[in-house]
């Protein structure tokens, strides 16, 4: 099944997402048609919109304008980020609602002091620490403008007070008017929109510069290795050769920017959303691509203007009720009773996974710190992890080696409130397990002692809901956090093959430059998958060096090798199965020394073969896989992502 951007066709200015229980609101700058103000959209699948109407009344006077709103979910209360005034005077402020799509009430105060705020970004960083990024002006910068600054917040409603410089302008691309009347005639540079991501470990800054009128228009991003830094970030200086992220094709996509990034159905997938202007220019639109870290590049495969993969969807499971009162409804399983514990199990397809789940104890639920809800994990019946939330305000108890009744805690928001529903992800890559509760930043990391084969859902007799649940097989290694043995990410090398493979600042590298033919294998039990994996020659490119993939590799050690490497001083992928073979060129300016991305989807007999965005080829290819490899021959290389994904949508 398939997209086609814009995929909503009402206005949809300076959309934000919030994922939440499985579904999706967006919010967008303005009036709704019922008076109120930020009209919020509904879907489930990223694709297929509803509009429920405006997310809150407009404030008591009669300021005209209500710009890029961003809803948070923080300690179960939803947080809308918004910025109000008449166009030139602007201040940031925030409502609250117990809902996503609310009605939200303003919090009666001004965020900022400024007399120029818009497009309030939150960010919470791994350490819990949480701040909030916007826009605002810089009269005596060497480019006058607006720019991107940073404060940190004491709590979601409070500002520190000190904001720092992120992005400032500096190019004649972010030229938004050479002569701008309202600001005195002066050549005026926009940079605004920020949204922020992290990526082992540096922080990513995108945001939209210039004027949507114009063709340079577009957005782009600034780097930073420290968010405490007092110097602006590091911004791209873009040409022919680096590109906008996302820019204006003349004639058939208009202005496009101001984005947010959200997590896709199968919670593997990164999805940039932002706007695009009608071809009248009557309205702004909303579209979406995907988004991709090519090693430290940051990349969105659009603006897509052809039919795109639909958003890859989850399995969701079928539970067996076990023990104790299970009730269902829709997406929901519901424990009532509090006077027995209850569980409620599924069988697991694969040894690596993500699971969402959202949880909730019952309203009237009697507080009793004995009593508690959470999800395990098995194998042959012996438990080899489990997450359990009770009363106890504080943590949730992560037991992770039972036999040992070696137990550790999650530090969670003071009155953490366990009657309403809370995300719970859990990533589980062979061994590895990692824990995040309410879509933030990693709260726990650990070990298991086996790769498990049934996951449970419990209640030790406290009446709770369990919604949305949602497995998604396979695995994605950045080889970041870990360093030495690949073993630690579940990859081998098979007997009789030579080289030396090892983790090292964040990647999987093939130490020895002159051997021949080496590889390193991980396996998997997926019949459909898509896997992405990025590359790049340490060396340089010489006669016969070369990497390349075994996108789908048989039990038996045999498969489809797909080569990257220079004929006739032209790039090209040299594709070899059994005893067929053939090449497909690579693009221009395409560098075996630089990270490039190849993304491979196998579905029954055919495995579809893309560089980033583009489409290479398609192979018939019939035989049963039992894992994939990464290749390198008479060279150093070095790879910084394999993800692997099942499919669960038919082609």
């Amino acid at each position: 099944m398939y997209y086609i951007n814009p995929v909503y066709p009402g206005s949809c200015p300076d959309p934000f997402i919030l994922k939440y229980c499985g579904e999706y609101w967006c919010y967008s700058t303005g009036w709704a048609s019922d008076g109120r103000v930020f009209n919020v959209l509904h879907s489930v699948d990223l694709v297929h919109w509803t509009s429920l109407g405006g997310a809150m009344d407009p404030l008591p006077g009669d300021a005209p304008e209500y710009w890029a709103p961003e809803a948070i979910y923080s300690n179960g209360r939803f947080y809308l980020y918004y910025s109000v005034g008449d166009g030139f005077n602007m201040k940031l402020r925030a409502a609250v609602a117990m809902s996503p799509e609310g009605p939200f009430h303003d919090s009666g105060r001004a965020l900022t002091r400024e007399a120029f705020a818009i497009d309030a970004h939150f960010f919470e960083d791994e350490d819990g620490s949480k701040y909030l990024f916007y826009a605002t002006d810089f009269l005596n910068h060497t480019h006058i403008g607006t720019g991107t600054v940073v404060d940190r917040m004491i709590d979601e409603l409070t500002l520190e007070g000190n904001p720092r410089p992120v992005t400032l302008p500096r190019f004649d691309w972010q030229v938004f008017d050479p002569h701008r009347i309202e600001k005195g005639g002066v050549r005026w540079h926009t940079v605004e929109g920020p949204f922020v991501l992290k990526r082992k470990g540096r922080y990513y800054q995108m945001f939209s510069g210039g004027n949507w009128k114009n063709p340079s228009y577009g957005v782009s991003y600034a780097l930073a290795d420290s968010i405490h830094s007092r110097e602006e970030w590091s911004q791209l200086e873009h040409s022919r050769e680096v590109p906008l992220v996302l820019s204006t094709i003349p004639g058939v996509v208009v202005g496009p920017g101001h984005n947010s990034v959200v997590r896709g159905p199968d919670n593997r997938q990164l999805y940039c959303v932002y706007h695009r202007w009608a071809p009248d220019g009557s309205a702004r639109l909303l579209s979406l691509d995907r988004l991709e870290w090519v090693g430290d590049r940051l990349s969105v495969l659009g603006p897509s203007t052809t039919p795109q993969e639909n958003p890859n969807a989850p399995l969701c499971p079928i539970f067996r009720q076990t023990s104790g009162l299970w009730l269902e409804k829709e997406r929901e399983l519901i424990h009532p009773a509090a006077e027995e514990p209850a569980e409620a199990g599924t069988e697991l397809a694969s040894s690596s996974f993500m699971i969402e789940v959202s949880l909730a104890a019952s309203p009237d639920a009697e507080p009793d710190q004995e009593a508690e809800m959470g999800l395990r994990l098995s194998r042959g019946g012996t438990r080899l992890f489990a997450i359990g939330f009770s009363h106890t305000n504080g943590s949730a108890v992560v037991c992770a080696a039972p036999e040992e009744d070696i137990r550790s805690r999650i530090e969670l928001p003071h009155g953490f409130p366990i009657s309403v529903f809370h995300g719970l992800r859990v990533e589980v890559n062979g061994a590895r397990i990692d824990v995040e509760i309410d879509g933030r930043a990693r709260r726990w990391r650990g070990r298991l002692k086996a790769p498990p084969d049934r996951l449970t859902l419990f209640s030790n007799s406290l009446p709770c809901s369990f919604k949305a649940c949602s497995i998604t097989y396979g695995f994605e290694d950045d080889f970041y956090g870990i360093a030495g043995d690949p073993d630690q990410a579940e990859w081998h090398t098979p007997a009789g093959i030579s080289g030396v493979w090892r983790i090292v600042d964040g990647e999987l590298l093939q130490e020895e430059a002159g051997v021949q033919n080496s590889l390193i294998v991980k396996e998997h039990s997926l019949e459909d998958y898509e896997l992405v994996v990025n590359a790049r020659l340490v060396t340089d490119a010489a006669p016969d060096s070369c990497y390349g993939f075994y996108p789908l590799l048989t039990g038996e050690g045999e498969g489809a090798l797909l080569r990257v490497e220079l004929r006739e001083n032209w790039p090209q992928l040299v594709w070899q199965w059994q005893r067929e073979s053939g090449a497909w060129p690579l693009p221009a300016g395409f560098d075996l020394r630089r990270a490039e991305q190849f993304r491979f989807r196998r579905r029954k007999d055919h495995l579809q073969v893309f560089r980033e965005g583009e489409a290479l080829g398609t192979l018939e290819i019939s035989c049963t896989p039992g894992g994939i490899a990464l290749y390198v021959n008479r060279a150093r290389a070095a790879f910084d992502l394999v993800r692997l994904t099942s499919l669960n949508q038919p082609g």
